[in-house]
């Protein structure tokens, strides 16, 4: 018999969630270097190296991979000869791993996670609790896989029910597309197909924390029908072009998994979940012996890749930035922006709409100004302000005609693409939507050089901050006439790749 301690499994929890917030797993970084090397697009390639050169970062200062530091899901399977030395709730106790984890002070995550007990939406200040899935298995061990999934990511989850005779590769293909990049490709797909709806979807999570094999599959051949389909689905998956940060490219997945069980005869569910460029999870066993412990990568194990910004990218001064300077910014153009802009996300937009509505005065002038939809990880030691990649600006498109209407704002920074109703407005007023790269927070925090709360500092995280940034790096995503080149890139990129016989080669 095994006795798990208390103590021995919340410091397992805290540590492994510590871990995995400043190191990816190793097989992700391995593969992303491979898509690196083969990468044509120059869009993507870049994209791929701030990437890169942030994961790099991260694991040597020791901090968060990205500012979304997830919502914690824990997977637990309990052997039937493991007995635990406390009497709280299971729950309870891995939720104080969670807890400690995110409240370390010499590397604070960020709380993401809100109660919607009385759908007020209230953050409970130190991400509790997880979601968290327990399962009993023969033997005397615990085994605990321990994942922190970013926003952007989880809210692209798809799910259907299937007629028995569709094809699964056929729905995978045609809803990828509808995913946009919010979720921050190249990443993965996980694919659970059977059960009932929410075993489809449970699948689908738990099988993300396989380990990347494409490479090693396709170089030996399928050897089942699953394994067939795997192949199948990354292959015309990236043979879409939607690429890094859906600018267009060779990769869009770097592995495709997928895992099954019975299901009704009348029914096929099919789940699919992307991992994000912040792919974290890691897994641990406890056999009574003590916490789990966990061996850092070596450095040297990090592709060879280290990231500047382009010779040919355009120096903007923000303190001076007018409607005329942005009508000249091109599609796809790459910018680094020095002076001061200001931040925003859901809530803070919310309440500007609500002041616009009872015509009362924003605290905030936006004239001329530019908004950065981000929310930051707390700083730790001497830093201005912690890891600080963008959140994903589709959520911000019912906001963006008020804003540019009413408010003399005149760009907007974010992740992946914009929908009609935002692109209609940034046309209409002869805005900009420029791109930060999803998955290089830490990166672009270096660029902030001064950040201070201006308004609806009860928000947290969601507060108008005012940024003193020098060459931020960005890229023109929508130009003032409404040309977006998460259309134009992915079109260009997958005629590319059926034109020019391109090949789809695993990473």
């Amino acid at each position: 018999m095994t006795t798990i301690r208390r103590e021995d499994l919340v410091q397992s929890v805290a540590d492994a969630l510590q871990f995995i917030s400043y190191y990816h797993p190793l097989d992700y970084i391995q593969a992303l270097g491979r898509a690196y090397e083969r990468e044509q697009s120059a869009a993507a390639k870049d994209a791929i190296g701030q990437i890169l050169t942030n994961s790099r970062l991260c694991a040597e200062g020791r901090r968060p991979i990205c500012q979304d530091t997830g919502i914690v899901n824990v997977f637990l399977k309990i052997g039937m000869a493991v007995r635990f030395d406390f009497s709280s709730p299971l729950e309870d106790v891995v939720n104080e791993g969670v807890r400690q984890a995110y409240l370390d002070p010499d590397n604070k995550l960020r709380a993401s996670v809100l109660d919607e007990a009385d759908f007020g939406r209230k953050n409970t200040r130190d991400n509790t609790p997880a979601v968290i899935n327990v399962q009993m298995v023969a033997g005397d061990r615990l085994s605990v896989h321990v994942a922190a999934k970013g926003g952007g990511s989880e809210a692209k989850s798809k799910f259907v029910m299937l007629n028995p005779s569709d094809s699964i590769a056929d729905w995978v293909v045609k809803t990828v597309p509808s995913m946009g990049a919010g979720w921050c490709p190249p990443g993965m797909l996980g694919i659970g197909v059977g059960g009932t709806a929410e075993k489809a979807m449970l699948m689908a999570k738990e099988v993300l924390m396989e380990p990347i094999d494409m490479a090693e599959l396709k170089a030996r051949g399928p050897r089942s029908k699953l394994e067939e389909l795997r192949i199948e689905l990354y292959d015309r998956v990236n043979a879409l072009g939607i690429g890094a940060q859906g600018l267009g490219g060779l990769s869009t997945v770097l592995d495709v998994k997928i895992r099954t069980y019975p299901a009704h005869a009348a029914n096929r569910p099919v789940a699919m979940i992307p991992n994000c460029a912040a792919t974290r999870h890691a897994h641990f066993v406890l056999d009574g012996s003590g916490p789990a412990e966990f061996e850092a990568p070596s450095l040297s194990d990090w592709p060879k890749v280290t990231w500047t910004p382009d010779a040919s990218s355009t120096r903007v001064d923000l303190n001076s930035l007018t409607k005329e300077t942005i009508a000249k910014w091109q599609p796809g153009q790459r910018l680094l922006l020095s002076g001061k802009m200001l931040t925003g996300r859901d809530a803070a937009h919310k309440r500007i709409q609500d002041l616009l509505d009872k015509k009362q005065p924003l605290p905030v002038d936006f004239t001329n100004r530019v908004i950065y939809y981000v929310g930051p990880v707390d700083p730790v030691r001497n830093e201005v302000v912690g890891p600080a990649g963008p959140t994903t600006a589709t959520r911000m498109d019912k906001f963006t005609e008020m804003m540019l209407a009413q408010t003399g704002l005149i760009a907007m920074i974010g992740k992946a693409e914009r929908g009609p109703m935002a692109l209609e407005a940034i046309k209409q007023h002869k805005a900009a939507y420029l791109m930060a790269v999803g998955g290089a927070a830490f990166l672009v925090a270096k660029a902030i050089r001064k950040s201070r709360v201006l308004a609806f500092e009860d928000l947290g995280m969601e507060a108008i901050h005012e940024f003193e940034v020098q060459e931020m790096p960005v890229t023109v995503a929508v130009d003032a006439y409404g040309t977006s080149v998460h259309n134009t890139g992915p079109a260009e990129w997958s005629k590319k790749i059926v034109e020019l016989k391109i090949p789809v080669t695993a990473a």
